[in-house]
């Protein structure tokens, strides 16, 4: 299968020179892709001298927008995705690529401790995972790693859910586990960036968390609904304890409680069909 690496780029001319001329020795065969996100360095001087397809936007859109242009140009059958930072090793795409051989639909690379930024940065993503794992059913050892390897067909399902900011590896992580597709985790040491990163913890860092539950309930609304519901319930079971016992009555808080618990299943219930009935359609569709 033909394989396309993708590169999305914000102002990382220094980093692309030691890194291009990597990934053409790791990967002599492959298509190279950088897509320059409204860079005001001398990217677009890189990419020339070292002879890869350019994609540029006239303006910066986001990581996410980089990743979509970058697989709608690739013409491989396989996509592989890395950060232009110096973040991700040329070499450990032939083991990304090993792991896809043995029939996998995506196989990321999947970060030890050491290699996260900080112990924030640490924390912050080991919350992720769990929630992402609770959330589809699996387990989830990187979230937010952009250096995988998908299938294309696959990988453009999804695109149009994909967000334009950092958030995109979230999105198809949870996307490809919803669809049954297979996802495997191999360990990878990531390097010290190149310059400093692009990324705010505490914006991105919810917007990571409300993509998780974005998806979560897109494709399975009683994971949310239902912890809720039962939330609503055992306050009204306590409530109305507490007021029995004190005023020998059922209170309407009570019964509000426990109307909201019912309405909440219900919708969560509703929710889960409907998706349900969506994603037959896709499957139709694909």
């Amino acid at each position: 299968m033909k394989v396309s690496v993708v590169i999305p780029a914000k102002n990382e001319a220094e980093s692309l020179l030691v890194l291009l001329p990597a990934i053409k020795v790791a990967m002599p065969m492959a298509e190279l892709i950088v897509v320059n996100d409204g860079s005001d360095d001398n990217t677009s001087a890189v990419c020339e001298t070292c002879e890869v397809v350019e994609v540029r936007h006239p303006y910066s859109k986001g990581n996410g927008a980089a990743i979509k242009s970058g697989a709608k140009k690739a013409t491989g059958d396989v996509i592989v995705f890395m950060d232009g930072d110096g973040q991700h090793k040329p070499n450990d795409i032939p083991r990304l690529l090993a792991e896809f051989d043995k029939g996998y639909d995506m196989v990321v690379g999947a970060r030890n401790d050491g290699s996260q930024a900080s112990v924030s940065r640490l924390a912050g993503n080991k919350i992720y995972n769990r929630l992402a794992t609770f959330m589809v059913g699996h387990k989830v050892e990187d979230l937010t790693s952009g250096f995988r390897a998908v299938r294309k067909d696959k990988f453009l399902q999804f695109i149009y859910m994909l967000p334009n900011g950092f958030s995109y590896p979230t999105t198809i992580t949870m996307s490809f586990f919803r669809a049954g597709f297979t996802v495997k985790y191999i360990p990878i040491e990531a390097e010290k960036r190149l310059g400093s990163s692009h990324i705010n913890l505490l914006r991105d860092g919810t917007k990571f968390l409300l993509i998780i539950f974005k998806v979560g309930t897109l494709y399975s609304p009683l994971k949310i609904f239902f912890p809720i519901s039962i939330m609503f319930f055992i306050t009204g079971v306590c409530y109305y304890g507490y007021t029995y016992t004190t005023m020998g009555r059922f209170t309407n808080m009570s019964a509000l409680l426990f109307i909201s618990a019912m309405l909440v299943f219900l919708m969560g219930l509703v929710s889960e069909q409907i998706t349900t009935l969506l994603y037959k359609d896709e499957e139709k569709n694909a």
